[in-house]
Order: structure tokens, then sequence, then C-alpha cells
């Protein structure tokens, strides 16, 4: 598919390079802060599993605001990946891996002691077709995203994360329950129907009582019974969770699974991605490729 065919396809990737997002996922958080208004009052922010940054870029520009090239204002956005991102203006960038005890108090020490209001996480991994492995292994995502969560959050804040809702998904929203007074999953109008991918927001952080954070996977079954026999907690004896479902974004906008025609007139111009991936594990194929090496 050639460059005109894909801004045909996708209006959201064409509407990502037009205003300057880097992927086109940045219309998945601003869809979800015009329904839930998560960014209300936030000063201290963390973005997870951030590359190539389009989610970060959303917090700069609705956090900073007009203020963004002065660094004037008390607002401090730390955004964490294992690959490097090309800087962001307004967001301190932090090369780690969220498992790490380490990048937990990296990020604490970039606010100066004190906890963010608000964590959001859009990873994900590469996927592989056979959905049940995706959803498991996008759960183990979430689930370590959750735990460096409990060390960087303060209590009663917000934590955003990307979900796959299989046929296991009630577990996972169980254990959300245990952490957050308030739990719902989201699909933004942005991200297709054809995809089984929603958003958690969780809100109002409320660790159970005698809670100490670890960087072990204490959600996992079998490792968060040792933690939890001596907390009075009775959310997590119920597997079953009833969790509300909510669509946002404009239903009268546009459709991430429909095609929009293109204006190829004299007054057309195509955009360049606005990001190009720094160090993408696929390089070394492409060079190969260019280099008629790679088997065809």
């Amino acid at each position: 598919m050639g460059k005109f065919g894909k801004d045909k396809r996708d209006i959201y990737y064409r509407l990502a390079k037009e205003e300057g997002y880097r992927a086109r996922s940045a219309y998945k958080l601003l869809q979800i802060d015009d329904r839930f208004h998560i960014l209300d009052g936030v000063k201290r922010c963390v973005d997870l599993c951030a590359a190539p940054g389009s989610w970060s870029q959303v917090l700069s520009r609705r956090l900073h605001g007009e203020k963004i090239d002065n660094q004037q204002d008390d607002v401090k956005i730390v955004a964490v990946d294992l690959q490097a991102m090309a800087p962001i203006p307004g967001v301190i960038q932090l090369q780690g891996d969220i498992t790490n005890h380490s990048t937990a108090t990296a990020i604490i020490n970039h606010f100066d002691g004190d906890h963010a209001d608000l964590v959001v996480c859009d990873g994900a991994p590469d996927v592989t077709g056979l959905h049940d492995i995706d959803t498991y292994i996008q759960a183990e995502l979430l689930l370590a995203a959750v735990n460096i969560t409990t060390h960087i959050l303060k209590p009663g804040g917000t934590f955003i994360a990307k979900i796959f809702r299989g046929k296991d998904v009630l577990l996972l929203y169980s254990q959300l329950k245990i952490f957050f007074d308030e739990v719902v999953i989201s699909k933004p109008r942005s991200s297709r129907n054809s995809s089984i991918e929603s958003f958690a927001v969780c809100r109002n952080y409320n660790p159970p009582n005698g809670y100490e954070p670890t960087m072990f996977n204490t959600l996992m079954d079998g490792e968060c019974e040792k933690y939890f026999d001596n907390v009075d907690n009775q959310k997590y004896l119920t597997n079953r969770q009833i969790i509300p479902f909510m669509a946002c974004g404009d239903l009268t906008g546009f459709d991430s699974d429909s095609t929009y025609p293109l204006n190829l007139d004299e007054n057309y111009q195509y955009h360049e991605p606005r990001q190009m991936p720094i160090d993408p594990p696929y390089k070394k194929a492409i060079e190969l490729r260019k280099s008629s090496a790679l088997s065809k």
C-alpha cells in the first residue's frame, strides 16, 4: 500500500501527521480525557512504555499549554521506555525498565520526592495473531505497570492503561479493584472496533491496609495470596466484578474502521510521519532488504 493509500485508509493516521502527533494513538488519550477529565489538576504525570511518544505529546500540550516553551509552570511529565525517544518539549525522558526498582526511584527523584498524580500506560506487545497468547502477554505488561504504579502514584491518584478484553479479563478487573476504588473500561472512538483493545480508567488509588509496594508481581496467581492473607480486603475474594464499559469520543465524528476519500487536487499536501523510529528492531532487516541480502 502506497503513502496515499495509507492516508486514505486511516483517517486518524492522517490527522496525527497533520496535527504534529507521532502516532494515531494520541487521539485515544485525547478522547479519554475529554470523557473522564483525567488531566484536571494534574501536576506530576508519568507515561510508561511511552515510545514513540504520542501520549507524552498529549500530556505536554494539555498540561503545559502555552507555557511549554518557557517551562515556568510547575508541571512535571516523565516518559519511561526501554527504547530511546526523540526529545519532546516539556517532557523528561527516562530510558529504563518498568520492572526495575531503580526506575521507580528515578521517577520519584524527578518529582523531588513527591508521587505522581497520574500514571498512563499505552504499552502493548508485538502481537502474534494468536489472541490467547497476545492477551496473556498484554496482561503481564499491565500487571508490571500496576506494580511500578504502586511505588510512584499518590493515594487518590489515577491510572490509565491499555487492556485486551479476552475471555479471562474478569480476573484482571478484580485485581485492579484491589488498588482502585473505581475501575471503568473505556473504548475510544479512535480505537478500531475490530481490535480487542480497550483502556482501564482506574481512579482513586487506595491500596489495601498493610500493603507494601514491591517489584514482585503480586497480582499473579499463587503470588498475591501471601501478600493478602493478613489484609482485610474482601474485594479480592470476589473474582467476578461488574465493571462499567463506556465508549468515548464523538459518535458523529470519524470512524476508525472507515475509509475516507482524499481530495487529491493541487492543494493536497502529503505529510511525512512526524518522528521516524530511532532504532527500530526491524532496522537490520530493512538494511538487508536494501542490499538484496534478505531472502524473499
